[in-house]
């Protein structure tokens, strides 16, 4: 399994637009191959953070997906990213 998350940092007053406009990436996502969950959400506390969580059973399945990344139209709203990749061997129960 990988999981990809993160935090994306937005230009002052853009989290709405990035929210909004990433709502087609999500459902996309969520229907593709490989995808086990999805989301891009508003962070809590800070007003121009959003947060990623993504989890997928393949490489090749995220990789198909990913494409050529966010498009410019996101890009343009991003100040910065820390978003991480995770390659997970097992996982069961807490």
């Amino acid at each position: 399994m990988i999981i990809i998350s993160g935090t994306i940092v937005l230009k002052p007053g853009q989290r709405r637009n990035f929210l909004e406009a990433s709502a087609a990436a999500m459902e996309a996502a969520r229907r593709a191959p490989g995808c086990t969950a999805f989301v891009v959400a508003a962070d809590p506390i800070e007003a121009d953070l959003a947060n990623v969580y993504e989890e997928w059973e393949r490489e090749e399945d995220l990789l198909k997906f990913r494409g050529e990344g966010p498009s410019a139209d996101l890009r343009a709203m991003i100040v910065a990213a820390n978003v991480r990749r995770h390659e997970i061997a097992r996982s069961g129960p807490p």
